[in-house]
């Protein structure tokens, strides 16, 4: 014998309106987004606010900074630090510019060169900067018996010249963050239509024209975006100096955020080193409010 249910939904309209305005539906909810968003918010916390708010209180005593500009090697951090960011920056994200339009040609063997090339930016960094620094070492480095062998000369002091360290210094973070650059840009360039460089091409317009008037015109703010980019975190890179020069010779090479570590860990001042860290603030700061400012334009497009 079947027994068949009816429900009046007339009926459950009512109880439903008055759990709503009772808040009961909309508190379940409530204790549900809070149950999700705390443990984010515990992180956020724990691993953001708390470093930084710690860091900032470490670096706010007048001494010292007073005692940071008494440092001689303080000078010196500053202008490899610029040096550091006009060179390598510029120069990485010209090359990348340059070498997207390479990889813009068909067939496998350029697939194939692509894959090879994206290599230094795939592999561990800290491992690949150490093995640069052993390749350079004067006296049993890779290059310098690989000159020995071929020209029977002495190869240049690459790690015992501050000139020669901090060109080393660059190299290494050219050599590792080209790929990614260069990807970058590629992803630019195969957004731009064909139907652009098509109807130059009929004009006869030549390949740097078409470079000129059509491809850098449309990636220049995508262009400007990962300069600003690029510089804020070079500006805090550690590893490619830490583990190609060391800051040597003589301390020669450190840039701020070397100095920083070192002034806190190594001398055992970590005041002394947030204050190192915190010096870079005045061109950080506008660094990231341009990169904001051209962002929220939203003409950066890939």
């Amino acid at each position: 014998m079947a027994v068949s249910l009816t429900i009046d939904n007339s009926a459950l309209a009512p109880i439903a309106g008055r759990l709503v305005k009772r808040g009961g539906l909309a508190g379940a909810d409530r204790v549900w987004a809070l149950a999700f968003v705390t443990p984010y918010v515990g992180i956020f916390f724990a691993f953001v606010l708390y470093p930084v708010c710690y860091g900032l209180w470490l670096g706010s005593d007048p001494a010292s900074y007073r005692q940071l500009l008494a440092d001689p090697v303080y000078p010196s951090a500053i202008v490899n630090t610029l040096l550091y960011l006009l060179i390598a920056v510029n120069l990485k994200l010209f090359l990348a510019l340059l070498l997207s339009g390479l990889f813009m040609r068909k067939g496998w063997r350029m697939k194939t060169l692509l894959l090879i090339f994206i290599l230094p930016w795939a592999v561990p960094g800290i491992p690949t900067f150490i093995s640069i620094h052993w390749m350079l070492n004067s006296q049993w480095g890779l290059i310098n018996n690989a000159i020995w062998e071929l020209f029977q000369t002495d190869g240049p002091p690459w790690l015992d010249n501050s000139t020669l360290a901090l060109s080393s210094v660059i190299y290494a973070h050219i050599w590792k963050w080209l790929p990614f650059w260069t990807i970058i840009f590629l992803a630019g360039r195969m957004a731009i239509p064909r139907e652009l460089y098509e109807a130059a091409e009929m004009d006869g317009a030549s390949s740097f024209g078409r470079f000129i008037h059509i491809t850098f015109p449309l990636l220049a703010s995508l262009y400007l975006v990962c300069t600003l980019l690029s510089t804020i975190w070079a500006l805090g890179d550690f590893n490619s100096v830490r583990f190609v020069s060391g800051g040597g010779p003589a301390l020669s090479t450190h840039v701020l955020a070397t100095l920083g570590i070192r002034n806190a860990f190594e001398l055992g001042n970590p005041a002394l080193g947030m204050a190192t860290v915190l010096s870079a603030l005045p061109l950080l700061i506008p660094l990231v409010m341009l990169l904001m400012r051209q962002l929220k334009k939203g003409e950066v497009q890939l």
